[in-house]
């Protein structure tokens, strides 16, 4: 277990994370710290647990939005995932009908052969 010293509006705190994960948590306590700091800025000295709480709304004001669009894409590719297996479908059955086109039509050409071959008598033939 790692520890952290990181200040967060004026104050200091030791931290406590999973090794490997010091860089992370300084950078999340630097944001509650600027997020704090511009707060103050704004609306003067009102209190550090109003500072507090405003800058955590603001947090899982930006969790919840950063959550809808996690839906709204997770929506988007399901539908171009529903929409690329469609279309796979499509040319498969597009390559099926070409496929049965080509081979009605080498049968007629082999059909036209025999007929073309039978009047022509022995000796004579085509393809």
């Amino acid at each position: 277990m790692a520890l952290v010293n990181a200040t967060i509006a004026g104050r200091q705190f030791r931290l406590a994370c999973e090794d490997g994960q010091e860089e992370h948590l300084t950078a999340l306590a630097k944001d509650i710290d600027t997020r704090i700091i511009d707060l103050r800025r704004k609306f003067g000295e009102i209190g550090d647990t109003r500072l507090t709480v405003m800058a955590a709304l603001m947090v899982a004001d930006d969790l919840s939005e950063s959550h809808r669009r996690i839906r709204r894409l997770e929506e988007e590719i399901q539908a171009l995932q529903d929409a690329r297996m469609v279309s796979s479908d499509r040319a498969r059955a597009a390559s099926d009908a070409v496929v049965g086109a080509f081979n009605s039509a080498a049968e007629r050409i082999e059909g036209i052969t025999k007929k073309l071959n039978q009047t022509l008598g022995p000796g004579a033939a085509i393809g």
